[in-house]
């Protein structure tokens, strides 16, 4: 079988200029593609990537694997082997492009597309991580678990034990969303070891721990290997946090504890020169409610070196990092982070702890890939208007260039409406950041308009600069649609994070009414036709909204939102957000009137707005019955109401047909409640 590597004519299409531009359509949902999987080869001469389109007929997605020049000099091309696509594209340390199809792995160099393709060789041991020599290979192991001691049953008990059909279980997290219920006992998990392999022979570092390893990294000079691990995982009482251990390699082999103070430490790392251990410190869940505080605490960046003292390299940085790689001189750590609506890419100078950000512009970028000598960096961008599309860039985000344009024919094709940015005072004067998306074809003269509210997740997220083809459907379809970063929010630092705290709908609440007041003093838009939705924290928000401003909206879409903070404590699988931002469970007395006091069910009494309800049926983070709860609330007043409840679905409700069924469904919402001016009768 040979490599065949075509054009992707398909993703370079001129549309006709002649070609009549349409607004989006519910079926164009099919048509938008997802970029994925970007990464640079480690010489940084090609990008492969893949490409994902909704296929309507089975409700799946069809995944295409390209490689493209990184200078641009050709179109990408699609990998196909002996004429069937791929998946799974990444790079080997050689520099050869490994893929996967049918099952078998097989390797090919991308400048060389006539030559075949060579089955590749079998991947390090799960788990497994080379030593710096190539000598070694890290694995681990699980320790061997004591038998389970069991009941000897008479044959009429035993008959009895086969009859039945629920489940049994005695552990305390027996609700995971998205996973079979109950969730696996997360005590039974067995400790795990470090053992070295060269080979077919291999040693242990250790055994008989209490440990489960994680994040395994070998020390430059191979004497030594670092890990994360909690070694009291199995205590159902404590919240899981993991610190920072080593190991040596080379006998005497001896175990080492960092740390050890209610941190919770991630992404640790050496550099390459071998002078640092870097990792990421959080506050531990258990630290905050010990200590009984009123915030979270920052995700700070951290190095130590000889001398074993930490030196915090973002102390006076007021945004969180992201995942960091390391730059091949030892002098910085790079890294992307929020900063409001925009994603980017930073750096810290070691020791110094100088911050800079690498990109810049209104967008968001994501999958940043480096090659090996970091002098290049590929990536996507997403902008309001644009999915996902492929670019390179010089280290330092100079010389970018655009490598793809999965969808550019298609949305030249259609009629798309504008984002803008908005900064607005909130009640109390603190600034709050939005994205007012206008009706396409929009005229100032045409109104007024009807809007739409969508407030996000979280509510420790942030709208901003991405493709949300929902919102522009909305907007197609002749609504305004505003987006709010309001309080407790990322990317505007920790005083704006941590706002809310023990209050939840309060200030976000009125940093969302500043906004529509914002807007509606501002554009042609009916204050008798606006609307609010949101999903998971901004369904609360909906439900919360419409309690507490009864007379501002004319219709609502909440999804997957909490109605009462005491039923949800103990049926979904985050109790830690009522113990920390609620200051306590329901039966600490404090705890339960905040839980009260912030609970929509609390106030249905005051809802006036017609609200359609969507779930999941096996929502375990928002227990579908919240939303019952306000929807019978509502019926039970005489409110318009309709719920819609998703077969077999977790909280993120998902599958295209789902998705197209949902906006379908939301927009008959709307065009019901909100589109028609009230008692015009049309």
């Amino acid at each position: 079988m040979r490599l065949c590597l075509v054009f992707a004519v398909a993703l370079t299409l001129v549309t006709p200029s002649a070609q009549q531009k349409s607004p989006l359509s519910l079926e164009d949902y099919y048509r938008v593609k997802s970029v994925g999987g970007v990464a640079l080869s480690p010489d940084g001469a090609w990008v492969t990537f893949t490409v994902s389109t909704r296929i309507e007929t089975d409700n799946s997605s069809r995944t295409q694997s390209f490689v493209v020049p990184a200078d641009g000099s050709v179109a990408p091309r699609e990998v196909l082997h002996d004429g069937k696509p791929t998946s799974a594209p990444r790079w080997e340390s050689s520099g050869r492009l490994r893929y996967t199809v049918g099952g078998q792995s097989f390797t090919i160099d991308p400048a060389k597309a006539g030559d075949a393709p060579v089955a590749a060789t079998a991947a390090a041991a799960p788990g497994g991580v080379v030593s710096p020599d190539g000598k070694w290979t890290a694995v681990l192991r699980d320790e061997r678990m004591p038998p389970k001691s069991s009941a000897t049953l008479t044959e009429f008990e035993k008959r009895h034990a086969d009859r039945f059909k629920g489940v049994t279980f005695d552990w305390m997290e027996f609700q995971r969303d998205g996973a079979p219920f109950p969730a696996p006992d997360p005590r039974a998990r067995p400790s795990q070891r470090v053992e070295l392999w060269s080979g077919d022979a291999g040693h242990p570092l250790w055994s008989n721990s209490t440990l489960r390893p994680t994040g395994l990294v070998w020390h430059p000079s191979g004497d030594r290997i670092a890990f994360l691990a909690d070694d009291d995982f199995r205590n159902e009482q404590a919240y899981e946090h993991r610190d920072i251990w080593t190991a040596t390699t080379r006998a005497p082999f001896t175990l080492t504890r960092l740390t050890q103070d209610m941190y919770v430490y991630s992404d640790l790392d050496y550099s390459a020169d071998g002078k640092y251990m870097s990792y990421a410190r959080t506050y531990g869940t258990d630290k905050v409610i010990n200590e009984k505080l009123n915030h979270g605490g920052p995700r700070d960046l951290f190095v130590r070196g000889a001398s074993g003292e930490p030196i915090n390299l973002t102390a006076n940085w007021d945004l969180e990092p992201g995942a960091t790689t390391w730059s091949p001189d030892s002098k910085y750590i790079y890294f992307s982070t929020g900063i409001g609506g925009e994603t980017h890419l930073f750096r810290v100078s070691v020791p110094d702890g100088k911050v800079e950000q690498v990109t810049k512009g209104e967008r968001r970028i994501g999958g940043i890939s480096f090659d090996r000598a970091m002098q290049r960096i590929a990536y996507t961008v997403t902008t309001h208007d644009q999915p996902g599309e492929v670019y390179v860039a010089g280290i330092d985000g100079t010389g970018e260039r655009k490598l793809s344009d999965v969808n550019g024919a298609f949305f030249a094709s259609k009629l798309m409406s504008k984002t803008e940015r908005l900064k607005w005072p909130s009640k109390d004067g603190t600034q709050i950041e939005g994205w007012l998306t206008y009706p396409a074809g929009f005229d100032q003269a045409g109104g007024p308009y009807p809007l739409i509210v969508l407030s996000h997740g979280g509510p420790h997220a942030a709208a901003g600069y991405s493709f949300d083809f929902k919102k522009m459907f909305f907007a197609a379809n002749g609504y305004f649609v505003l987006d709010t970063n309001f309080r407790s929010s990322t990317g505007y630092g920790e005083k704006f994070k941590w706002a809310t705290w023990g209050a939840w709908g309060d200030k976000d609440g009125e940093d969302v009414m500043s906004g529509i007041d914002y807007v509606l003093a501002r554009q042609p838009i009916d204050r008798n036709r606006v609307g609010h939705t949101g999903h998971s924290y901004g369904g609360f928000m909906t439900d919360w909204l419409i309690t507490q401003y009864p007379d501002r909206f004319a219709a609502a879409v909440s999804g997957a939102g909490i109605s009462n903070w005491i039923s949800d404590y103990g049926t979904a699988d985050i109790y830690r957000t009522k113990e920390t931002e609620f200051f306590g469970p329901p039966w600490d007395e404090a705890a339960r009137n905040r839980m009260i006091r912030q609970s929509p069910i609390t106030y249905a009494n005051r809802v006036k707005t017609p609200t359609l309800f969507v779930h999941g049926e096996v929502d375990q983070r928002v227990p579908y019955e919240e939303a019952e709860q306000m929807y019978f609330a509502l019926r039970r007043r005489g409110i318009p109401a309709k719920m819609i409840r998703y077969d077999g679905q977790p909280h993120g409700i998902a599958g295209h047909w789902n998705n197209v069924h949902r906006m379908m469904n939301e927009l008959a919402w709307w065009e019901k409640y909100l589109k028609q001016v009230p008692g015009s009768g049309s």
